[in-house]
């Protein structure tokens, strides 16, 4: 086996990273698997299984380590006041909005765990859940593989073109969440 691969650390990386959720690394797998790098299936499926994983844990951690995660809860009340209405508005269906949403994904299943929603229940729905955001991000990305290069080559002609995105991507996701989170004043 071949350790400088990308193909070997490709799918190390997929792994890991889609253990904490990152869209970004599924949609990269289905680039990479478009453009011959790598195995679309193998790579869908490591993402599927870490995904699930993850998840399974973050619930575990809420469930059965809350006073080990207590500080890091603390600083994220509001965004955890926002998994739980998630969760109460759709139920079931929370499981799966949140693996789409950039800053609670990784609060509902612990939101979850701490309102004593059935373990078994969450292991199930989050099954099909982790598949679905696995197809739905990867098969998107391998499909739409020609304009997600010729975007990456615009930005590699015009370098500056990038920070400007990623402020402008980020200022809007931190915007957002600040304005869903932030107290109401009644």
């Amino acid at each position: 086996m071949d350790f400088s691969s990308l193909e070997t650390w490709g799918y190390l990386a997929i792994a890991f990273f889609s253990f904490g959720g990152s869209f970004f690394i599924v949609a990269a797998a289905g680039v990479f698997s478009f453009m011959g790098k790598m195995d679309l299936g193998t790579a869908l499926t490591i993402a599927m299984l870490f995904n699930f994983l993850g998840d399974n844990f973050l619930f575990y951690l809420g469930r059965y380590q809350k006073k080990e995660i207590d500080p890091y809860l603390a600083n994220h009340k509001r965004k955890l006041a926002l998994a739980t209405l998630i969760m109460r508005k759709y139920g079931v269906l929370a499981i799966f909005i949140q693996k789409f949403i950039y800053g609670v994904k990784t609060i509902v299943p612990i939101s979850m765990a701490l309102a004593k929603y059935e373990f078994r229940k969450f292991i199930f729905f989050n099954f099909f859940a982790s598949i679905f955001f696995v197809l739905v991000i990867g098969l998107s990305a391998y499909y739409s593989s020609d304009t997600i290069i010729k975007l990456f080559n615009t930005v590699k002609a015009y370098p500056w073109i990038a920070p400007l995105v990623l402020v402008g991507v980020g200022g809007s996701l931190w915007f957002a969440m600040k304005k869903m989170t932030e107290k109401k004043n009644v």
